[in-house]
C-alpha cells in the first residue's frame, strides 16, 4: 500500500494538527506506513537556540522526535488511537545545520497489552543523525 494512501495518514495528520506546538513548529507529515511515520519541520529563525551559529534549539528536535514517535504508535496496525509518552530518551549526536529542514523517522517496533516501544532518528539534510530517540508510549489496542 502506498504511504500516500495509507489509511492512517489522515489520523496522523489529525494528531499533528491537535498539538499546538506542532502547528507552531510547522510540522508536516511526510510519510506513513504500518507503525512508521516520517515528520519534518522547516528551519525557522524563531527557534534558534544559539544566535551566534544559527543552530535550532534542542527542544525543537525533542518536540519533533516525540511527536514522530507518538504518530508511529498511532500508525501501528494494533493501535486503536490515542497515545501518551511514558518515557523518552534522546541522544543528541550533533547540532542540526542552520537553514536546513529537519526530518524525523519513527518506528513503533513492539506493542504489548498497554505499552508501545518506539525508536526514532532526526536528520537534517546531511547523512549523519542529529539525534536518536527510544521511547515507551501508552497504547490502546484495537484487538482487545
Amino acid at each position: 500500500m502506498s504511504e500516500k494512501n495509507h489509511p492512517k495518514l489522515s489520523v496522523a495528520k489529525q494528531f499533528i494538527s491537535a498539538i499546538p506546538h506542532s502547528i507552531d513548529l510547522g510540522m508536516r507529515v511526510d510519510a506513513v506506513s504500518d507503525g512508521k511515520v516520517t515528520l519534518s519541520i522547516p528551519y525557522d529563525e524563531r527557534f534558534i537556540g544559539d544566535p551566534e551559529t544559527g543552530v535550532l534549539h534542542g527542544g525543537v528536535v525533542t518536540a519533533l522526535l516525540d511527536t514522530a514517535a507518538g504518530s508511529a504508535v498511532i500508525a501501528h496496525p494494533l493501535s486503536a488511537g490515542g497515545t501518551a509518552t511514558i518515557d523518552l530518551r534522546i541522544d543528541y549526536m550533533r547540532p542540526a545545520k542552520p537553514h536546513q529542514r529537519i526530518t524525523a523517522t519513527a518506528e513503533c517496533y513492539r506493542v504489548t497489552r498497554s505499552v508501545a516501544f518506539v525508536r526514532a532518528t532526526a536528520m537534517d539534510e546531511g547523512d549523519d543523525p542529529v539525534a536518536m530517540a527510544t521511547g515507551a508510549f501508552t497504547v490502546e489496542r484495537n484487538d482487545e
